[in-house]
């Protein structure tokens, strides 16, 4: 279906897997735009949560050097790679937090630069507990991308965040966690069972309050607490209209589990 990641759906959860091995998964033009279309796909199929991982021994290695050289060499500009290539990037992060259902990272090795950051734009994070993090870019003299610096500072605290920037230093799954950047570091065995049963509670829960959420948590970082009581209120009204609303104060008053449509 597509040429570099595999997709499957199975009972409203998706799951995407990053499949260049060969090469850590490393960020190449065509990987963006299979995990962008796939992403696109999982919302056509009516997915409610979607898990991203990684094949082989990385999660992501980050941008695909080798390619960014042949382009600027093909192109004979260095930053050929860093226009449009970039641009299709950052897209996927905008796509990734605007879609209104939980994305959940499953990082099961490297995850480096672009792909740490890709992992931190998802809603929740589990690693493996031989998952290792960095924000490579400053080993290439390179400022970081794909919200990093916006994500990082927000998970860790803006000195923690500082440090790992500028030095560039790898951290541990046990680390992460830690320090906030993750929600959970699992045995290497247990990675994708505990992902797949976070995600199948997920797409079990009312996911258009879920979409709603992730628009109050997008909004707060910029918001004062008049304009996030705002729209507080106003995700509350929609909320309150939909199917998922009367369903959950039924089954409440009737002692019983609610059956979530995801309206």
């Amino acid at each position: 279906m597509f040429e570099t990641v595999k997709y499957e759906i199975n009972e409203n959860v998706a799951t995407i897997i990053l499949n260049r091995p060969e090469a850590l998964n490393a960020l190449s033009r065509q990987i963006t735009a299979d995990l962008t279309s796939a992403i696109e796909k999982a919302i056509e199929d009516g997915a409610r949560a979607v898990i991203v991982t990684g094949e082989g021994r990385a999660f992501c290695a980050g941008g695909d050097l080798r390619e960014m050289k042949v382009l600027w060499e093909s192109e004979g500009r260095i930053e050929a790679f860093l226009e449009d290539p970039l641009a299709a990037l950052h897209g996927l992060i905008t796509l990734i937090r605007e879609t209104p259902v939980p994305f959940i990272a499953a990082v099961n090795g490297v995850c480096a630069g672009a792909g740490s950051n890709i992992a931190l734009a998802c809603d929740l994070v589990i690693a493996s507990e031989s998952a290792s993090f960095n924000q490579a870019f400053i080993k290439i003299g390179l400022s970081p991308d794909c919200g990093g610096s916006f994500f990082l500072p927000r998970a860790v605290g803006e000195k923690r965040a500082a440090e790992l920037l500028m030095t560039g230093d790898t951290i541990s799954a046990s680390d992460a966690l830690s320090m906030g950047m993750i929600n959970r570091a699992v045995p290497d065995e247990m990675l994708m069972q505990e992902t797949s049963v976070l995600a199948a509670k997920l797409a079990a829960a009312p996911t258009a309050v879920i979409g709603r959420i992730k628009k109050m948590l997008n909004a707060s970082s910029s918001n004062d607490l008049d304009a996030q009581l705002r729209i507080e209120h106003e995700m509350q009204l929609e909320s309150g209209r939909g199917g998922d609303f009367k369903e959950g104060v039924a089954a409440f008053l009737e002692k019983r589990p609610p059956q979530f449509r995801g309206d």
